[in-house]
């Protein structure tokens, strides 16, 4: 295995309003006011009709307080564009993907900052294939607003019209159920489950206690300011003291979307996204399930998960980091598993984009086959020594200043070939991150905070 030094900086490109990952911001400033929001919901409108037949838009969210202010200025736009708008109240990410397609919809949104805190919030895109969309939509979108609000309304008597589906909920249910063998139960399993008071509040749990299991619930008490708030998968402490509280045999977090999870075993030790790619890509291996020879992951990824998967005969494929990256590189190599370390993983036999319970279904899947604890089926390897930190900054390039860039290039040089370097600007918040990996930890924490060190300065 050979261990590559890799310095990206990872920008938007030409886009303006849209980022790695649809629109995100501040609720109520810049983008996410409602009347940008209404403009943007009317370019969305414009962008995907395509016919004579009464197009279709199916609008989720998560359980911020500023949903209620986005969800009716977004339908408004639709509205005004031609569009049929159905409203599905709080569901998780992946439940609009599947939904989109099975209500044959021209395209799905989700109104949802994912992990972030309340007073965030942000719009995920879905084509009529369920998939996010591209960076060239996203900049046709961008340009037809630019245009201005009142180009491309609809006539009167073509408005659009609005409905709420009562039912989405117990769709998702069924879905998720689906992608767990109905050969198995969680019967004689307890489970504790950390929604994040987030979408998956309902959902989720229903799910776990629908297979059979005996279900220990956190973070799901919604009150519209308390998403991710001490609770989900970037915040894991109580699901761990839950775990060992309750004897329960996994815990098992959400973030405020559920697009993501992090899991725990019975001991409380904290399962990532790394060691649980290497759960199912070694699973799916053994069964035929797995397809591509490899999966994906992100240049995040641990250096000890590409070792794993050489023992297995198996590949990694590195991309950018951001789900959709992933899901082009899984599209274009024929791979069925990708994902993140965060926990946001895709699986494209079961949906098309990430989703935080199904992926849990599938550790829980081997946990069940195999008979054995958590703890020894979920430990897969032993991870290099890794830091990921993030710096702040009030805009400008702090890249490009030359004290950061000496900084870098001494870093390179002391990780030598056997670590790895990667320095990238957040696509969904004004940070740096600033993640290095290798052999000697006390290096890796020394480049980290060396290179953090001249980053603050040039802020």
């Amino acid at each position: 295995m050979r261990g590559d030094i890799l310095v990206t900086r990872q920008m938007t490109g030409k886009r303006e309003i849209f980022g790695t990952d649809g629109v995100r911001g501040l609720a109520n400033v810049g983008a996410m006011t409602p009347e940008n929001i209404l403009r943007l919901g009317m370019a969305v409108g414009r962008v995907f009709k395509n016919g004579a037949h009464r197009h279709r838009v199916v609008i989720g969210k998560d359980t911020r307080l500023s949903g209620y202010m986005i969800e009716p200025a977004l339908t408004a736009g639709f509205a005004a564009s031609g569009m049929d708008v159905f409203l599905l109240g709080p569901l998780p990410t992946p439940a609009m993907a599947m939904l989109t397609r099975s209500l044959r919809a021209d395209i799905g949104v989700m109104i949802s900052a994912s992990h972030n805190p309340y007073h965030d919030n942000g719009l995920k895109f879905f084509g009529p294939d369920g998939f996010k969309l591209s960076d060239e939509t996203e900049l046709e979108i961008e340009r037809l607003m630019k245009q201005g609000p009142n180009v491309g309304l609809a006539e009167s008597a073509e408005l659009g019209r609005v409905k709420r589906i009562d039912d989405a909920g117990a769709r998702y249910i069924e879905f998720a159920k689906a992608a767990f063998s109905r050969r198995q139960s969680l019967e004689n399993m307890r489970i504790v489950i950390d929604c994040a008071n987030g979408a998956g509040y309902k959902v989720a749990p229903t799910v776990l206690w629908e297979l059979g299991a005996e279900v220990k619930t956190i973070g799901v008490d919604p009150d519209g300011f308390n998403i991710n708030r001490d609770v989900g998968s970037t915040a894991t402490k109580k699901m761990q003291e839950a775990v060992l509280e309750y004897r329960a045999d996994i815990g098992i977090a959400l973030d405020g979307d559920a697009d993501r999870v992090i899991i725990c075993d019975e001991k409380g030790r904290v399962i990532d996204g790394d060691q649980i790619l290497a759960v199912i890509a070694q699973s799916w291996k053994a069964s035929g399930a797995l397809k591509g020879g490899g999966i994906v992951s992100t240049v995040m990824a641990n250096m000890g998960l590409g070792k794993f998967l050489e023992g297995e005969g198996l590949t990694l494929e590195r991309t950018k980091v951001g789900d959709r990256y992933v899901v082009e590189a899984m599209r274009a190599k024929g791979m069925n598993v990708g994902g993140e370390p965060s926990g946001h993983v895709i699986l494209s036999d079961h949906g098309t984009t990430g989703d935080g319970l199904v992926t849990a279904l599938q550790v829980l899947s081997v946990v069940v086959a195999q008979g054995r604890k958590v703890s020894e089926i979920c430990h897969k390897f032993d991870p290099f020594p890794q830091l990921l930190s993030n710096v702040r900054y009030n805009g400008g390039d702090p890249l490009g200043h030359d004290s950061v860039k000496a900084a870098i290039k001494t870093g390179e040089e002391n990780l030598g070939k056997k670590g790895r370097l990667v320095i990238r600007k957040s696509g969904t918040e004004p940070l740096i991150r600033v993640m290095a990996e290798g052999e000697d930890g006390d290096m890796v924490k020394a480049v980290v905070g060396d290179i953090c060190a001249a980053v603050k300065k040039a802020v």
